[in-house]
């Protein structure tokens, strides 16, 4: 399984998308590409290689960010890992990661 949190990595353009996610969506949480990879590196994280939903083979990675405060989704691409995108976790990625353990 792919865990290593050196592999995540931002394309700037896509660490300012996740920096401005509340430009898009009225309310949503800001993300700092600081936080996925505190997510990425989280010992309980959990790790979809491939995430089910992508169509690409995208992974998707749901770990919680210390310095954030809460769990964050991280979707990356597959292989080299470049993160392109990530939110704070609701829904059913938030009840896998606090129903584990």
């Amino acid at each position: 399984m792919w865990g290593v949190v050196e592999d995540l990595w931002w394309r700037d353009e896509d660490a300012d998308y996740i920096r401005r996610r509340s430009d898009r969506y009225p309310g949503a949480t800001n993300i700092d590409p600081d936080w996925t990879l505190e997510a990425a590196s989280d010992p309980r994280r959990i790790v979809h290689d491939p995430d089910p939903k992508s169509r690409t083979g995208a992974v998707r990675i749901v770990g919680f960010s210390r310095s954030a405060g809460f769990v964050v989704t991280v979707i990356a691409t597959g292989g080299v890992h470049a993160g392109v995108t990530a939110w704070k976790s609701s829904g059913a990625d938030l009840r896998d990661y606090e129903g584990q353990g």
